[in-house]
């Protein structure tokens, strides 16, 4: 059975030179080699014992190995080849056990078909900004939101999930994160507890599900209207919002009945107007 040290990124480089696995930059594969931050972002999630929790990109295992030693019932999805093999022989233990599974391939391909077997509980990831944004936005569009999610990710893609309207940080993806879930920001990680050292620094955000998300009748819709009005943040709400509406539907009747200044922009609307707007398109165009 193979044992690394997380802590070390010499035996972090030696093991991977060893097994001919050259970094891949395209996956975003960095290694957090402070075991005190390891065990702070896993505090996060607050696991009980026996819950489902996914883990997006586990890599080599560092933080993987954190969660299972609070036994928790594990999923690992893992897009590198070279990962998954190590990752097989790291866990082996867990593997027969039955509570750990890796599934190989691209998350955004793979999840809908794992959460019809299994749904989890928690969330865990040390995401890219498009992995993370396409990941919550398709999980919003199926109506599934987990307990609990705690993300690594740069930290200014942070700071834009935790924006408030109004603000230059404010995203479509701020919108759908705090649509669904309680936002917050956690400790900041700075670069050299990584290796290979990033150019940025991380930080840890937690998103808790609401328990009263506002009612929204069609998911799907709100999403395509959330990325339609931040398509071009120059123009108005009223310019950007025609590419969802059918012919013959008047956008200015739309935005009068739903409360809002045609000449507002995507970043001034809050997450109750988003919903109010979305709620109101579907009436117009019904």
């Amino acid at each position: 059975m193979i044992q690394i040290d997380y802590n070390s990124p010499v035996a972090l480089k030696n093991f991977l030179d060893e097994k001919d696995m050259a970094m891949q930059k395209k996956f975003g594969q960095n290694f957090l080699v402070n075991p005190k931050a390891r065990t702070r972002i896993v505090d996060m999630l607050e696991i009980k014992e026996g819950e489902a929790i996914w883990e997006i990109g586990p890599g080599l295992g560092c933080m993987t190995r954190e969660i299972l030693d609070r036994k928790a019932d594990l999923t690992a999805f893992e897009i590198d080849r070279g990962f998954i093999s190590v990752l097989n022989e790291i866990f082996a233990p867990e593997l027969n056990a039955g509570n750990f599974r890796i599934v190989s391939g691209d998350v955004l391909k793979t999840w809908q078909k794992e959460v019809q077997d299994k749904r989890p509980v928690k969330l865990f990831g040390n995401l890219p900004y498009n992995i993370a944004s396409t990941f919550i936005a398709d999980t919003i569009e199926q109506g599934f939101a987990f307990e609990r999610c705690v993300f690594t990710v740069q930290k200014e893609v942070a700071q834009r999930i935790c924006a408030s309207s109004s603000t230059k940080n404010y995203s479509s993806f701020s919108v759908l994160c705090q649509w669904q879930y309680d936002v917050s920001l956690g400790a900041e990680i700075s670069a050299g507890n990584f290796w290979p050292r990033p150019n940025v620094a991380s930080q840890t955000v937690l998103l808790e599900k609401k328990e009263n998300p506002l009612e929204c009748s069609n998911p799907k819709f709100l999403v395509k209207l959330i990325h339609a009005l931040f398509s071009s943040r120059r123009k108005t709400v009223l310019n950007n919002i025609k590419s969802v509406l059918p012919p013959g539907v008047d956008p200015k009747e739309v935005l009068e009945k739903a409360s809002l200044d045609q000449n507002m922009r995507a970043e001034n609307l809050t997450v109750e107007d988003y919903v109010r707007l979305s709620e109101t398109c579907a009436s117009a165009i019904i």
